[in-house]
């Protein structure tokens, strides 16, 4: 009984898996979203451990996540195959890259919330938050958007966001945005190509 069970969690989480990065893309921004063209930058938010900038990470490859602890099914998806293609890389190689996931949902996503969602996935990742209006700046750098939608649930609300993954070269300059759902090898490949960049 307990197997049969098991095994059907898996066959539901495998196909919800599938269709997360297969058939989901987010939804296109509403009008007023914050959107517009990548063009990235220096910004300071708020890591568990203090103040963060990019700049500060400067001469490793640093990848730029938009997402919330809430998030029921996009960001577990985006950061569980991040952290896969940060897998595929050598001990000499992670020690070059680090990965920020920025919460759009600051309300309920303390430093202490995110610090220990992103570190679940990968210790390479720090989970970072700010003001709403910082997150606001950091999200227009990088041309993401997310939206606030109130549904009828325990949680009371989601937030449509972004579901891109942006590498930033050792230099600090924007060197590629990863779709939602690239696969491992991919994410792997774009993180070797960035840190040779120029």
């Amino acid at each position: 009984m307990k197997r049969g069970i098991l095994i059907g969690a898996i066959v539901v989480l495998s196909v919800l898996l599938v269709w997360a990065t297969v058939v989901w893309q987010p939804a296109s921004p509403r009008p007023g979203a914050l959107s517009q063209g990548p063009r990235g930058g220096d910004f300071t938010l708020q890591a568990a451990s203090g103040p963060l900038a990019l700049h500060d990470l400067r001469g490793k490859v640093v990848l730029l996540y938009f997402g919330y602890t809430m998030c029921p099914d996009i960001c577990p998806t985006s950061l569980a195959f991040t952290a896969q293609g940060l897998n595929h890389l050598d001990k000499a190689e992670q020690e070059k890259v680090k990965m920020l996931f920025v919460t759009v949902d600051p309300e309920r996503d303390t430093l202490e919330r995110v610090k220990d969602y992103a570190s679940f996935f990968h210790p390479s990742i720090i989970g970072l938050t700010g003001s709403p209006e910082d997150i606001a700046r950091v999200a227009r750098l990088y041309g993401a958007s997310y939206a606030r939608q109130n549904v009828d649930s325990a949680a009371g609300y989601v937030v449509d966001h972004t579901a891109d993954t942006y590498v930033i070269a050792p230099a600090g300059k924007l060197f590629a945005v990863l779709p939602h759902g690239a696969p491992p090898a991919k994410v792997a490949e774009t993180i070797r190509a960035a840190l040779v960049a120029k």
